[in-house]
C-alpha cells in the first residue's frame, strides 16, 4: 500500500475516534500538534524512528508526555501507530485528516492569487463569489504574484480559474498572431 493510503486509513480511524467524541476541532488540533512537534523536533523523529528502541519504550514515553494533556483514547491511537510502525507518517495523517473534516463540514480550501496585497473587502467578495458558486464554505489562502498583471488566478483542487490580465493578454496576442 502506498504511503497516502496508509495515511488516509489511520486518519479516518482517528476520525471516528473524535466523532465519538464529539470534538473533531479539538483532535485535530491534537494530532496537528504532534505532527508539528515530529517535524520540528529532530531529536523526537528519529527516538520514534529508531530500530534501536523498542516499540514499548516508544509507547511509554508516549503514555507518559500526553496522559495528562491528551484523551486516553487518542494517546492508544498514537500508541498503535507506533505499535504498527507508522509514526512516520503522522504528518500526513494530520494532512488527511483535516481534509477529512474539510470534507464532513463542507469546506474547500481556495489558493487565491492576486497581483498585490489584497483589502478585507477584496478578500469577502473573492470568499462570497466562490462560496456562491461552489455551494460550500471556501476558506482562501492568498498569495502576491505582481507577474499576473492584474486580475486572479483561483485554484481549487485541480482546477484553475485563470483571470489574471496576462493570460488575457495571451490570448488577445495569440488570437491576433492567427488573424495576421
Amino acid at each position: 500500500m502506498r504511503d497516502s493510503t496508509i495515511a488516509r486509513s489511520y486518519a479516518e480511524a482517528l476520525l471516528s475516534l473524535a466523532s465519538k467524541a464529539k470534538d473533531l476541532t479539538g483532535w485535530g488540533a491534537m494530532i496537528s500538534d504532534v505532527a508539528d512537534a515530529i517535524t520540528r523536533d529532530e531529536r523526537l523523529r528519529l527516538f520514534l524512528e529508531s530500530p534501536r528502541v523498542s516499540v514499548d519504550q516508544k509507547n511509554d514515553v508516549i503514555a507518559k508526555a500526553f496522559q495528562d494533556r491528551m484523551p486516553r483514547l487518542f494517546v492508544r491511537f498514537l500508541q498503535s501507530v507506533v505499535r504498527h510502525r507508522r509514526q512516520a507518517l503522522i504528518p500526513d495523517m494530520a494532512i488527511q485528516y483535516h481534509a477529512l473534516v474539510d470534507e464532513i463540514e463542507g469546506r474547500v480550501h481556495a489558493r487565491v492569487t492576486v497581483s498585490r496585497e489584497p483589502n478585507a473587502k477584496l478578500e469577502k467578495t473573492v470568499v462570497d463569489r466562490l462560496s456562491k458558486v461552489l455551494g460550500k464554505t471556501v476558506v482562501p489562502h492568498f498569495t502576491v504574484d505582481e507577474s499576473i498583471l492584474g486580475g486572479t488566478i483561483i485554484r481549487i483542487g485541480d482546477t484553475v480559474m485563470d483571470g489574471s490580465v496576462r493570460r488575457k493578454l495571451a490570448r488577445l496576442r495569440q488570437r491576433m498572431m492567427v488573424g495576421a
